[in-house]
C-alpha cells in the first residue's frame, strides 16, 4: 500500500513541472521582425512597435493617394461622352447628343489693355472643346450654354494670364495633370479659383504646401488669403507662428504692414490664441 501511495504522489508534481516547462519555453521563444530584423518575443505577435507605427503611417499615405486618384478619375469622368455619336455644331455644351471630338472654341490670353477690336497684340489662341470646358467649370458652362458673347463668337478671353499658364490650364482640364513650378502653381491656382475648378485648386495648393519654407511662408500666406486657398493658408500660418521671433525682420513683413496691416493683426491674433490654448493645456484650471 505504501509503495502504491508513493507512486501516486510522485506523479502529480511531474505534471506540474511539465506545464511549467511548457510555459517557460513559450515565453522564451524569440522571433525576428521581417521589417527591421530586430528580435521580439512570440507573445508580442507580429511586428515590433516601431515597424507597426511605420506601417500605419504608410497605410495612411496609401489611403490619401487612393483618394487623390479617385478624385482625379471623377474629374476626368465628367467629359466622357454618354453615346458614341457626336454633336458637330456650336450650341454645344454637354447636351444629350454626346461630346464633340474636335475643338470648337478658343481661349485667348488677353490683358486689360487690349482693345476689343485689336487682336494683333493677343497671344496665340488655345483651342478647346465646348463640352469639355462646360463639364469642368461651372463658369465656362454658364458662358457656353447661354447666349453670351463667348458662346456666339467661339472665343473666350482670359485676362491677366500668360500664354504658357493658359495652355497649362487647358491641358489640365483635359488630363488632370500639369508640370508645375511655384510660379506656374500660383498662376493655375488663380485660374482655378476664377473658373471654379476645385480639383486643380487642390492640386496647386498641395504642390505649394510641399514647397513651403520660412522664407516664402509670409508671401504664400498673403497669396492664399487673396485667393481663398485655405489649406495653403493654414500651412503657411503654422510655419509663420513657429518663427514669430524672426517675423518682424522679414522685408515682406515691413511691406505687409504698410499695404495690408489687417493681415498682420490676424497673424498675431492667431499666434496669441495658440499661446493661450497651449497654456490652458499645460496648466488646467482646478476647481476649488
Amino acid at each position: 500500500m505504501s509503495r502504491h501511495h508513493h507512486r501516486r504522489r510522485s506523479s502529480t508534481p511531474s505534471v506540474d513541472f511539465e506545464d511549467y516547462d511548457d510555459e517557460e519555453e513559450e515565453t522564451s521563444v524569440r522571433m525576428r521582425c521581417v521589417s527591421c530584423k530586430e528580435d521580439y518575443r512570440s507573445r508580442d505577435a507580429g511586428t515590433c512597435r516601431d515597424c507597426y507605427e511605420e506601417a500605419s503611417e504608410t497605410e495612411e499615405e496609401l489611403k490619401r493617394e487612393i483618394e487623390d486618384l479617385k478624385a482625379k478619375v471623377n474629374f476626368l469622368r465628367f467629359w466622357a461622352p454618354p453615346h458614341h455619336g457626336s454633336s458637330t455644331s456650336g450650341g454645344g455644351g454637354g447636351g444629350g447628343g454626346g461630346v464633340p471630338l474636335f475643338s470648337d472654341v478658343v481661349l485667348v490670353a488677353a490683358s486689360h489693355d487690349d482693345d476689343d477690336d485689336d487682336d494683333d497684340d493677343q497671344s496665340a489662341p488655345v483651342p478647346a472643346n465646348r463640352a469639355l470646358l462646360a463639364s469642368r467649370s461651372p463658369v465656362f458652362r454658364a458662358m457656353l450654354e447661354n447666349e453670351m458673347e463667348e458662346s456666339l463668337s467661339g472665343m473666350i478671353k482670359i485676362s491677366d494670364v500668360s500664354y504658357d499658364a493658359l495652355r497649362a490650364f487647358v491641358t489640365y482640364l483635359y488630363t488632370a495633370d500639369a508640370c508645375l513650378d511655384e510660379l506656374m502653381a500660383c498662376d493655375l491656382l488663380v485660374l482655378a479659383e476664377k473658373y471654379q475648378v476645385k480639383h486643380l485648386k487642390m492640386y496647386c495648393e498641395k504642390f505649394l504646401i510641399s514647397k513651403l519654407n520660412w522664407e516664402n511662408s509670409l508671401p504664400n500666406y498673403v497669396f492664399a488669403h487673396q485667393h481663398n486657398a485655405k489649406n495653403l493658408l493654414d500651412a503657411a500660418l503654422s510655419l509663420i507662428m513657429e518663427n514669430m521671433d524672426k517675423l518682424s525682420k522679414q522685408e515682406e513683413y515691413k511691406e505687409l504692414v504698410d499695404k495690408d496691416p489687417r493681415l498682420v493683426v490676424e497673424i498675431y491674433e492667431a499666434y496669441l490664441s495658440k499661446q493661450v490654448n497651449t497654456a490652458v493645456h499645460k496648466d488646467p484650471v482646478t476647481k476649488t
